[in-house]
């Protein structure tokens, strides 16, 4: 019979890991390097755009547009300023003529047109001392900037009697594009010792705390690596740059804190560092690769939609996920090993606990335990005020407004924005705001005609210039009534597209181009959802062998979000946190944003319920006791994740701090949810819930507990099995735990008789299985 203190041996993986750890680490540094080499320069190849659905109407019409009429698409802005004098004045307009000519010279320009050659009110300021030259820049956007780069410094400033500043969608995007990679560099500054500090204060030791940072960095340079790849073939956003740092740092600290922890506390019980790192793989590890799996599948999702700003946040989150946990299960144990006791070196906090009397055994998350203990013990009251108080505070999400972001997300003092800001304030008709209808097909004169007047009956046109014939091809601009993508501007694409015509048409244009987008995501919607529900629900099951818990991981997860959500509705649309955090409000949300932030703030929920559940889980598997597991799995893993949380907020805050709104909504957004979902869920909402639950939260029907037995996940299932040889109550357990069943519960002396607070249980340390640390 096996001695019940003999540690297994290791398995294939830990051998593998553990064996040559040296190697290990030498190739992470020749890999990381190359990831440097490869990822550089990743920024200047990602687009700022991709929220519009590459196979809608708008999209066709857009690039037929560009090919066939490239002023059509002015995309470059010449904003000119007569001063005091009007813009007819003979010496203003021939300066302009001047600037028109030499911009139409420029290679990679085309399309040149301006309010003294067409004469078009449009693009004359309604008190005549601006107007407008406008010129498509060919080319991918690389390709676009490069003009832009090339050109702006010529044209800007002063030229003779007039002024001139640049503008136009191409300025636009590039001068966000450049503010988003100085604010993530920025955020990076902020993050990082912020993120040293905090870890510190968690490990105490300065070695245990770099180890973290240092497999973050490995993850967020091997994704640039991964996403200086993709921009070969695909198109990626430069946002997803704010999810790689984000996520890399976030979750490889997340990862390693709990490795890291568990390594010491088999080091505590006298393992030398090979075992204790075996021990830690086969729980933690195992614990921490089952997490990643649910964060990848929540960011995987976004797949689903045809938005490449959305399809981005996949490529860039599954990958850091990926890297991330292969970090922690790979090069973080080499490191252990090599360190073994030295973990522990740089006790930074040592002087603060001198005269303090040191800690009982067993008193660690005591506080944890007494919370969840108060917790069951008024459980309606938990439940039903914490359910309220989530439900209200995402109410405002009720009058959510969806749009499309515009120069307005960019500073108030971006020259960008200030010429779109001039456009908008002081040109008639929103000018570059219109809707254009490409008209495919042969067709008269008089069938134009007739076409272009039913069009300006319509009640939300302002102006129909036009049709611009080219054979078969002919194009109008129509101007709508207020803002280009308010609301009767998208009434006006509706009556645009049913508007009876005797050839083809197609609507473009911002609102156009917003309808599409909402009517992709509103049709792809529900199957995203499906997916994520549905293979959260497998997964969880296949961890917990129950049908309630992932019925429950699923609708509270849900409710963690409903505080961010409400705020972004509140803060941002709303605009009542303008002020304060220094953005103007356009009065809507953009279209893709929800998608997004809901996809990352379930994954990362899900990373915290894993922990949770599978502490919970295991101890009940152990002793039978249903309360007992709630507040053991609390008590294990409340600090830690409280601590985890509170790293990956200060990470997302930092990235809130762009001067980029969307960014700014993204960062603050997902550090509130983190923090509701670690402060408030799993501390008042999981253990009530679970308390009103009872043991039926662990039943399974026979079929689906057979499933489970063959396919779940069995944390601790080798360390449990000596006990079982030994005839200890483990060898009930993994038998009866999907049916709700557990040992005795005065088996062994570890269930009914223990006390109210918490039970130290009667196994050696290195026995018990720890899956958060």
């Amino acid at each position: 019979m096996p001695d019940v203190n003999t540690p297994p041996r290791p398995g294939g993986w830990t051998r593998i890991v553990t064996a040559r750890p040296r190697l290990a680490l030498l190739a992470a540094l020749v890999l990381s390097v190359l990831a440097v080499l490869a990822g550089s320069g990743v920024a200047d190849r990602m687009g700022s755009g991709g929220w519009q659905d590459p196979d809608a109407e708008s999209s066709y019409a857009t690039t037929a547009l560009e090919r066939e009429f490239p002023a059509s698409q002015p995309n470059l802005l010449l904003l000119v300023d007569a001063g005091d004098a009007s813009v007819d004045d003979p010496a203003v307009a021939a300066e302009a003529g001047r600037l028109a000519d030499r911009l139409a010279a420029e290679r990679g320009v085309t399309g040149v047109g301006s309010y003294w050659r067409s004469g078009s009110p449009a693009l004359r300021a309604e008190d005549g001392h601006e107007a407008l030259i406008a010129a498509r820049v060919t080319g991918d956007e690389t390709a676009m900037y490069r003009t832009l780069e090339r050109l702006a410094p010529s044209f800007r400033g002063e030229h003779g009697p007039v002024e001139v500043r640049v503008g136009g969608p191409v300025a636009v995007r590039h001068e966000m594009e450049t503010i988003i990679q100085e604010d993530l560099l920025r955020a990076e500054l902020i993050a990082l010792p912020i993120t040293l500090v905090l870890l510190v204060m968690v490990f105490g030791s300065a070695v245990a705390a770099l180890l973290p940072l240092g497999i973050g960095i490995v993850a967020i340079l091997g994704t640039n690596a991964v996403l200086r790849g993709l921009t070969e073939i695909t198109d990626v956003s430069v946002f997803a740059m704010n999810l790689t740092t984000a996520l890399g740092l976030g979750l490889a600290i997340d990862y390693a804190l709990f490795i890291v922890r568990r390594f010491r506390e088999e080091l505590s019980t006298g393992a030398d560092p090979r075992t204790a790192v075996g021990t830690t793989l086969r729980t933690a590890g195992r614990t921490v690769l089952f997490s990643s799996l649910t964060v990848a599948v929540s960011l995987a999702a976004m797949l689903l939609f045809p938005q490449y700003f959305l399809r981005s946040f996949a490529y860039a989150g599954i990958a850091v996920v990926v890297l991330a946990a292969a970090a922690a299960l790979i090069l973080l144990p080499a490191a252990l090993v090599l360190l073994g006791h030295r973990v522990d070196a740089l006790d930074l906090r040592r002087p603060l606990r001198r005269g303090r009397p040191a800690r009982p055994a067993g008193e660690e998350g005591a506080a944890w335990g007494r919370l969840a203990t108060l917790v069951m013990r008024r459980a309606p009251f938990f439940a039903v005020g914490t359910t309220a108080v989530l439900v209200l505070l995402g109410l405002p999400f009720l009058g959510v407004r969806l749009g499309t972001g515009d120069d307005r997300e960019l500073p108030s003092t971006a020259e960008s924005r200030v010429v779109q800001q001039h456009i908008r304030d002081a040109f008639p008709g929103s000018p570059g705001g219109g809707l254009e209808v490409l008209a495919e097909g042969p067709a008269t004169r008089e069938q134009y005609a007739a076409y272009k007047e039913r069009v300006a009956g319509l009640p939300e046109v302002v102006r129909v210039d036009g049709p611009l014939v080219k054979g078969d091809l002919a194009y109008f601009t129509v101007l709508p009534r207020g803002e280009a993508v308010d609301e009767p501007a998208q009434r006006l694409v509706d009556g645009l597209r049913a508007v009876d015509a005797p050839f083809d048409t197609r609507v473009t244009g911002a609102a156009a181009v917003l309808v599409d987008s909402k009517a992709a995501i509103g049709e792809r919607l529900p199957a995203a959802a499906a997916f994520i529900v549905i293979v959260t629900l497998i997964l969880v099951f296949l961890l917990t062998g129950s049908v309630l818990v992932p019925l429950q991981a699923v609708v509270l997860n849900a409710l963690s979000l409903t505080a961010m959500f409400g705020a972004i509705v509140w803060g941002f649309q709303d605009g009542h946190l303008a002020g304060l955090l220094g953005f103007t409000s356009t009065g809507s949300i953009e279209t893709t944003l929800p998608v997004l932030m809901f996809c990352v703030a379930f994954g990362l929920s899900m990373d915290y319920g894993v922990f949770l559940l599978s502490r919970m889980k295991e101890e009940y598997d152990r002793g039978g006791d249903h309360e007992q597991a709630v507040r053991h799995g609390v008590r294990r893993t409340g600090g830690l994740i409280t601590a985890a949380a509170v790293i990956l907020a200060v990470v997302m805050v930092a990235i809130g701090t762009s001067r980029v709104t969307n960014t700014k909504m993204l960062g603050l957004g997902i550090a509130l949810a983190v923090l509701m979902d670690a402060m408030v869920v799993r501390s008042l909402l999981v253990p009530s819930v679970m308390r009103l639950t009872g043991r039926a939260t662990w039943w399974a029907p026979g079929p689906l507990r057979r499933l489970h037995e063959r396919f779940g996940l069995s944390e601790g299932e080798s360390e449990a099995r000596p006990a079982r040889e030994a005839g200890g109550t483990e060898g009930s357990a993994a038998g009866s735990f999907a049916a709700g069943r557990g040992p005795s519960a005065g088996a062994g002396g570890t269930g009914a008789e223990a006390p109210a607070g918490e039970r130290t249980p009667d196994l050696p340390a290195r026995d018990t299985v720890e899956t958060r640390g």
